[in-house]
């Protein structure tokens, strides 16, 4: 038995166990919750309580309330509740799609947005997307559904909690005051575009889908060869008309 082994078969077991309890029991009492609480609810050692409420949120499972006055989930919390999910477009919908497919020559894809991630919702099976959608949530800021995204968030680090963008091509924006200058572009003309950011051949082209109060909650996108950019571009109002009436199948 090695190090890690003895490790593992010893205290760290009931420490993983001590800490999803408490953990579960913050989820369960809900925002406000005291350590003094959650002590007395697990029969928990207040000394072990507050070690582990600080573990929790030193990993962001858990947060301080501003006024200290007790802890709530925190964001990576929202990231396993989105990763769980699995999105489901209903047969409208994928009419809708299936229509928009016959009328352009290039990919046409559906993604649903949760707090922090860009999630497939229905990709083009004939013309598949260039990434799939865990290597576009790893380069949010260089894709054109990861920007729709981006542009509606207030401030960048509450979905790139560590902002550190590296260059995918030589066209990909990664200096923090050039990215907020394409952001305030996307929000003036309501759509995002991507040309050689992520991949020096590919481009997409997408349009916010939003629910009846005016929350995004999708995106529709063409993806294709950048050459063909400008082509791209004169499809945007059939995609905006596509995704008005994807909208109420999507909330």
């Amino acid at each position: 038995m090695n190090a890690d082994d003895r490790a593992l078969s010893g205290r760290q077991p009931k420490a993983v166990t001590s800490a999803l309890r408490v953990l579960e029991e913050v989820a369960r009492a809900g925002s406000g919750v005291t350590a003094k609480d959650i002590a007395a609810r697990l029969s928990m050692p207040s000394a072990t309580t507050y070690r582990l409420l600080n573990i929790l949120v030193g990993e962001g499972y858990v947060v301080r309330l501003p006024d200290l006055s007790g802890f709530a989930l925190g964001q990576k919390i929202g990231v396993l509740v989105d990763a769980a999910v699995v999105p489901t477009v209903c047969a409208a919908a994928r009419e809708v799609l299936a229509e928009l497919r016959l009328s352009v020559r290039f990919g046409v894809h559906l993604f649903y947005y949760t707090n922090v991630a860009v999630r497939t919702a229905d990709s083009d099976p004939e013309y598949p997307p260039p990434e799939d959608e865990s290597f576009l949530n790893q380069h949010l800021y260089a894709c054109a559904v990861g920007k729709l995204l981006l542009a509606e968030k207030a401030e960048l680090e509450s979905v790139i909690p560590r902002w550190e963008p590296r260059a995918l091509t030589a066209r990909t924006i990664v200096a923090r005051s050039e990215l907020l200058a394409n952001l305030d572009l996307i929000r003036s003309q309501g759509f995002a575009t991507q040309l050689a950011e992520l991949r020096d051949a590919s481009a997409c082209v997408a349009v916010p889908v939003r629910s009846g109060t005016g929350a995004l909650v999708g995106s529709l996108a063409l993806s294709g060869h950048v050459d063909h950019e400008h082509l791209m571009l004169r499809h945007v109002p059939s995609l905006r008309e596509h995704a008005e009436r994807l909208a109420p199948l999507m909330a």
